[in-house]
């Protein structure tokens, strides 16, 4: 059986295979509001087959922004725009997850297309709005970066609250999955990183105290959401820096995860600096981070997501098989080929003329396979489009 075109549960929600599109930042909302271009380019994801398709990072509160082009869900009037995105999704068959933040020492940031780095004064003059971040320390991201205000335990509570709220919004919408983000040098994951967190109080110092607050997160989340909606955590599962964030830690904090109702952790890795990598153990390559979901899965005995460069059906499908991971999460290769589940479908012989593709694309697809060959023999993907356009 091909395990990538597998059925999996979790809790409430059955997905139809195990391809996930991974969140995605478009920097594209206004004011924290969803725009006509969210529709188009979610719903492309679902109308190409995948399993499960993820709303990008939202913040939980207007000043938990990475950059001013995030959406968010700190007001309820943020609901009914996302509820459209989850809409478009479900009508063409996949489940909607949605991905929730707090940027913390990364906020107030440019928008990635725009440079990626820190605010500057010809970005205010394009309008963008500044202000101060906070995170667990009064250490900056990088150089130029401003210096956050570091959270009073008041505030700790008030971020825990804002989770809450955000993600019962995200139900309010109809998302069939919520995702904390703890990764990447954002709020959650600095707090969990020996590079970005000094504090001396009990949200510091030992490895205990450093998750203290992503735990706290996660199981306020946890008891508020319905005990039919799972629940992800995407982590940073190593630093890739000497003397920060191991797997070690990873396999600890998964453990724990799981104690308290997480139902998968999707590995990613780094993203806490702006320096670069001091472990020499870094090669950049295809399913680069699958040793770290396969781990996090067999020694804290959670599912799993594997991300990052997993490029072709095969390699997917050999992680899957080897029991490396649960679900597969594409990013890049989605936005290159929003089609992907669906060819991938084609290249395991899981399709016959075309059934599992939108019958607006199918009857075309199935004319021109039949027509340009002649000989019974079908034509698939792209080579369809390109021998109908010669």
């Amino acid at each position: 059986m091909v395990k990538l075109f597998e059925r999996m549960t979790l809790r409430g929600v059955e997905l139809d295979n195990r391809i996930v599109v991974s969140p995605m930042g478009m920097y594209s909302a206004e004011n924290g509001y969803v725009t006509p271009f969210h529709l188009v380019h979610y719903g492309k994801f679902a109308m190409g087959g995948a399993g499960l398709v993820f709303v990008e990072q939202t913040s939980v509160s207007r000043k938990g922004r990475i950059t001013n082009g995030d959406p968010g869900l700190w007001e309820d009037g943020q609901i009914d725009g996302m509820r459209q995105i989850v809409h478009v999704i479900k009508s063409h068959g996949s489940k909607a997850a949605i991905q929730i933040n707090h940027g913390g020492r990364k906020s107030s940031q440019q928008r990635a297309f725009r440079g990626n780095s820190h605010l500057t004064d010809r970005d205010v003059e394009m309008g963008e709005e500044t202000w101060v971040p906070t995170g667990p320390s009064d250490v900056p991201f990088s150089d130029g970066f401003q210096t956050p205000v570091p959270l009073s335990k008041d505030g700790l509570v008030g971020i825990r609250d804002a989770f809450v709220a955000a993600c019962r919004r995200a139900v309010l919408a109809g998302f069939d999955v919520i995702e904390l983000h703890m990764a990447h040098g954002y709020l959650l994951q600095s707090f969990l990183s020996p590079l970005a967190n000094f504090r001396t109080d009990e949200y510091g110092g030992s490895l205990e105290n450093r998750m203290r607050f992503p735990l706290e997160v996660t199981r306020a989340v946890r008891d508020a959401l319905p005990s039919s909606t799972p629940l992800f955590v995407r982590i940073s599962a190593t630093d890739w820096i000497d003397g920060g964030w191991e797997i070690e830690d990873s396999v600890v904090f998964s453990r724990e995860l799981k104690a308290l109702g997480v139902d998968l952790v999707d590995c990613s890795t780094g993203g806490n600096l702006r320096a670069g990598s001091t472990n020499a153990n870094l090669g950049r390559g295809p399913g680069y981070q699958v040793p770290f979901a396969e781990r996090i899965r067999h020694e804290a005995g959670i599912a799993t997501g594997a991300v990052g460069m997993i490029r072709t059906p095969d390699f997917a499908e050999k992680v899957l098989q080897d029991g490396r991971a649960d679900l597969i999460f594409i990013a890049r290769q989605m936005l290159f080929n929003p089609f992907w589940a669906l060819h991938a479908a084609e290249h395991f012989g899981l399709t016959g003329n075309f059934e599992k593709w939108p019958e607006q694309y199918a009857w075309w697809l199935a004319k021109w396979g039949g027509a340009l060959r002649g000989n019974g023999e079908r034509l698939d993907g792209f080579e369809q489009f390109r021998e109908a356009a010669e």
